[in-house]
């Protein structure tokens, strides 16, 4: 490029307005503390996805945890998850229901796509014979109460916790946790399921959602948006997958998902971080929130 071309006045307008936009840009980002790139994050004492307890009240787990081979490990994207059977306990008449539930965890990497049945089974040969379709959970809400963690106590997105089981939790029985956000007795989860139907004719539905940074979702677009928060300094988001070959249609696995995550909710929810500390800059150790904190003087 020639100096006549430097010193034209459109150029030096057009580098002006770039470099003024640059600027601008950062100084927003400053401002108000937005985080372009986000930072991994765990739950407390490392705690993992096949630390969910194998029994529960109503269910049991039939046969081990499938361990995945290390390409698919490369493709799931993640070591951290469970994937395993359970089978109805108490039932005198006929064959206990088996569902599959698959529970994987993801940080650090919101920007990929997640792996959801409609994408992973039709790749692995399965046909999507119907759906989407999004079912609402019917959970026991029996134990569940109002968080004390409820921050502002004003807020419109409420925040509630369930008390662990006394005979089965891993974690601390008869202890309470936080559920995700704006969960409540009133507002239930939903489950995007689809059926499929494999090589061998055997029809499967399956259904999942996400929780991530806090909150949950049950799409795949949906989680993205929601875990890359710009004003969040970590990023996290959770897949919870319920299968079954038993179920006769959607709305049956919606009921054996409910009764398993009726059981489980609250163990799954101790495997990822409490978002309420993260927010009050308790997790992790070196959470910057931390020392913004210190640094405005407040205890």
């Amino acid at each position: 490029m020639n100096l006549r071309r430097l010193l034209n006045p459109a150029f030096l307008i057009a580098l002006c307005v770039m470099s003024a936009s640059a600027a601008g840009f950062k100084a927003a980002i400053d401002h108000y503390r937005f985080y372009l790139k986000k930072l991994p994050i765990y739950a407390e004492g490392g705690r993992l996805l096949r630390s969910i307890p194998a029994e529960t009240d109503h269910w049991i787990r039939a046969g081990s945890d499938f361990v995945e081979q290390a390409e698919t490990l490369e493709v799931l994207g993640t070591e951290n998850y469970v994937t395993r059977y359970y089978a109805q306990k108490g039932v005198s008449n006929g064959k206990p229901k088996i569902v599959q539930l698959h529970v994987a965890y993801y940080t650090n990497m919101i920007d990929t796509v997640p792996h959801v049945p409609e994408r992973c089974f039709t790749g692995a040969g399965m046909n999507l014979v119907d759906g989407p379709e999004n079912i609402a959970l019917t959970l026991d809400t029996s134990s569940w109460l109002p968080s004390p963690d409820q921050r502002p106590p004003a807020s419109p997105a409420r925040l509630y916790t369930t008390r662990l089981s006394n005979d089965f939790s891993s974690f601390g029985r008869g202890r309470r946790v936080n559920l995700p956000l704006d969960l409540t007795p009133d507002h239930p989860i939903t489950l995007r399921i689809s059926k499929y139907a494999g090589p061998n004719g055997i029809s499967n539905f399956a259904g999942y959602f996400f929780v991530g940074n806090g909150s949950w979702v049950s799409s795949a677009e949906g989680v993205r948006v929601l875990a890359f928060n710009l004003t969040d300094d970590y990023a996290y988001y959770l897949k919870v997958q319920v299968g079954s070959t038993d179920a006769a249609s959607a709305a049956e696995l919606g009921e054996l998902a409910s009764t398993l995550l009726s059981d489980l909710l609250g163990e799954i929810m101790t495997c990822v971080p409490d978002w309420t500390k993260v927010q009050r800059g308790e997790w992790p150790p070196d959470n910057p929130k931390r020392k913004q904190t210190k640094a405005a003087g407040q205890p």
